[in-house]
């Protein structure tokens, strides 16, 4: 808003306009005069004053307009040492500057327009990417590095040029891989395992946000990496998943920050091609493989901890492969399932996470089996009651949310290694019935994808049991009176004719239609499948 304009309304005495012209007016001049400010050799003390109200007036939009220039971005390239291409960061005194020129970057970057089109035109994710390199191996700066990623990931989120610079010009995978690795502290044992210290400190609140702004912005560079990726970028994707491992096995300052750093490592590995996922499981080392060995029985009565250590330990072993991550992984999902809200965003990537490594891997879906859907032995309670995993998924099959309810059924249904029958075993037929019906599996059978033969051995219990379970509830049920057995002839003829009137009377007033289902399993109304089977016959019964 230009003076003249200011004063008219000044003139015209309405009191709210007039407050709101000279606030207006009286920031763009502040903001205006910040940048005066900063162009000048001042002390630093004095630019971080400057630079700390110019990142509180960033943050409204009216005011970005008018200030946000060419020449304005490259003053707080310059203070934020994204300009010099050889300076190194050795002056600590400059170091609250830089912070806070980022800072002001992130706030105008995100609010405005002009200074999106702006950050192509100056190179900003070239300038960021070699701010990283300065500054990847000096755990001192943290905050420097954190608001750097952060500002790479507003980039990458508002420009899809800049996710493609970054992946394959400015080699973003290896640099913000290389950045997790110096925030987690990692220490390699073998190509693609590391060492894990259990009993060693969490990290700090700064590595923690440090790592944070790492997952997320390689989140954009990667995000259509699991269908479109070469060859040679496998061994990278794997170093990746490997660190994204060791990410899922430390915990955080907080509970809250550990699930954050959590949620976006699962959202990273859902863009990891499935096939580099097998480094999410690594061999028992010698050590791991002596303690499994130790049997409960063998320790002393008194050794009730180390009786704890090695049960829980035995519990996250499958076929001498460690599954702590997976068990990290089914334990996150568990826990956003008893949440109870925000499905769609919190537990579907999880969700999708676990069923593409199972569909993948056969030892981590045999270890999920085991924990998901252990041998039944319960068959008095329906599939849905209940407190255990298994029960908690079988619920979300009938989720009112589709995409919900479709991950869940699948989920269980690859565990299932795709076989309705065993499926309808472990849910029962009404709770599968709406991803047999998408998958035309109505009629049985099983899916597309190819399992190991191995069979399910069924419990006693369950054997004893079989006979008398309802197919549709999936639980065994009392034998209910048939009511037609105390009924005359003339009465069962009575009732039958009274249902045929009813539901031809529905069936005209197209109230209700009836269906069947064709011979590939797939529902269509009546007349259409009998017709298709009538077919069939005539077909089959054809000579030569």
């Amino acid at each position: 808003m230009d003076e003249e304009r200011a004063l008219y309304i000044v003139r015209a005495g309405e009191a709210g306009a007039i407050e709101r012209v000279l606030r207006d007016y009286s920031d763009k001049k502040l903001c205006e005069g910040i940048f005066k400010v900063l162009v000048k050799d001042i002390p630093t003390t004095c630019q971080v004053s400057c630079l700390e109200v110019l990142r509180i007036l960033s943050r409204d939009k009216k005011i970005l307009v008018p200030v946000t220039t060419k020449e304005n971005m490259q003053i707080l390239l310059r203070l934020a040492k994204l300009n010099e291409s050889d300076d190194s960061l050795e002056k600590v005194s400059e170091f609250p500057v830089i912070v806070e020129s980022l800072k002001c970057l992130c706030n105008i970057v995100f609010n405005s327009q002009m200074a999106q089109q702006l950050s192509l035109e100056l190179n900003l994710a070239a300038k960021l990417c070699n701010l990283l390199r300065k500054c990847k191996d000096r755990k001192f700066i943290n905050d420097i590095k954190c608001f750097d990623l952060r500002l790479l990931f507003l980039l990458s989120l508002l420009h899809t040029d800049i996710r493609s610079q970054l992946r394959y010009e400015l080699q973003g995978l290896p640099l913000l891989t290389q950045i997790l690795e110096s925030a987690f502290s990692i220490k390699w044992t073998d190509e693609y395992e590391s060492a894990i210290d259990h009993n060693g400190p969490p990290l700090s609140p700064q590595e923690t946000d440090c790592a944070i702004e790492a997952l997320k912005a390689l989140f954009n560079v990667t995000v259509d990496s699991w269908k479109v990726h070469k060859e040679s970028d496998s061994h990278q994707f794997r170093v990746m998943a490997a660190v994204l491992r060791h990410c899922l096995l430390i915990v955080g300052p907080t509970e809250d920050k550990t699930e954050e750093l959590h949620s976006n490592a699962v959202n990273l590995l859902s863009n990891v091609p499935v096939s580099c996922l097998d480094v999410l499981i690594c061999p028992l080392t010698h050590e791991e493989t002596a303690q499994e060995a130790t049997t409960l029985d063998e320790l002393p009565s008194d050794k009730t901890a180390e009786k704890e250590t090695v049960l829980k330990k035995n519990t996250m072993v499958y076929n001498g492969m460690n599954m702590e991550a997976i068990h990290v992984l089914l334990n996150f999902m568990e826990k956003r399932i008893d949440k109870g809200s925000s499905y769609r965003e919190g537990l579907t990537p999880v969700l999708s996470l676990l069923t593409e490594c199972s569909r993948a891997h056969r030892n981590i879906r045999k270890f999920l089996k085991d924990q998901v859907l252990p041998p039944l032995r319960d068959v008095t309670n329906r599939p849905e009651v209940g407190s255990t995993v298994r029960n908690k998924l079988v619920r979300l099959m009938t989720h009112v949310d589709l995409g919900v309810k479709q991950i869940a059924a699948e989920f269980l249904f690859v565990l299932c290694k795709e076989r309705v029958d065993s499926l309808l075993k472990y849910t029962g037929y009404g709770n599968a019935a709406g991803l047999l019906a998408a998958r035309g599996l109505l009629a049985g059978g099983r899916g597309d994808n190819w399992y190991s033969e191995d069979e399910d051995t069924d419990t006693e219990e369950y054997k004893n049991a079989k006979p008398n379970i309802n197919l549709i509830t999936g639980h065994l049920e009392e034998p209910m009176p048939n009511p037609i057995d105390e009924m005359t002839e003339e009465q069962k003829e009575y009732e039958a004719m009274k249902l045929v009137n009813m539901l031809d009377k529905l069936s005209r007033e197209e109230l209700l239609k009836p269906m069947g289902l064709k011979p590939d399993g797939t529902i269509t109304p009546l007349e259409e499948a009998l017709n298709q089977y009538s077919v069939i016959e005539e077909t089959s019964s054809d000579t030569d």
